[in-house]
């Protein structure tokens, strides 16, 4: 698991290999992430924005940007924790993301952005 902390907000994220949804004979390998973000801060915060960085074994990368999370700007109060699941499909075996949350604390309506650290997506036959 991969985790970081940006102003008081803690980013942790599990990778999961989906071979149901996978076809490695068409190029086609489709990754889940489960994102856990919780607010260590003193101040209710929601998340407004994502951005996304996604690049393959190719060198490939793809920039995704977009409202929310899953259809959700979710507010997280002092101490709790929000988590979702989303995925990514790469036409190679290993890849990389990382990324950004722009957040808004509730109290003055400060926006400030937080690291999404960045994490690999490797299919499990290629770590032997």
């Amino acid at each position: 698991m991969q985790t970081k902390v940006t102003e008081g907000v803690r980013i942790s994220v599990e990778v999961f290999y989906q071979p149901d949804y996978s076809h490695p004979n068409s190029g086609e390998y489709m990754f889940a992430y489960r994102i856990t973000i919780t607010n260590e801060s003193e101040y209710a915060v929601k998340l407004l924005r994502r951005h996304w960085t996604i690049t393959d074994a190719n060198g490939i990368t793809h920039e995704v940007d977009g409202e929310g999370v899953v259809g959700q700007q979710p507010v997280i109060e002092p101490g709790n924790s929000h988590q979702y699941v989303s995925g990514s499909a790469l036409k190679t075996e290993i890849g990389k993301m990382r990324g950004t949350y722009l957040m808004q604390r509730q109290y003055d309506e400060v926006k400030f952005k937080v690291l999404i650290p960045e994490f690999h997506m490797v299919a499990p036959y290629k770590l032997n």
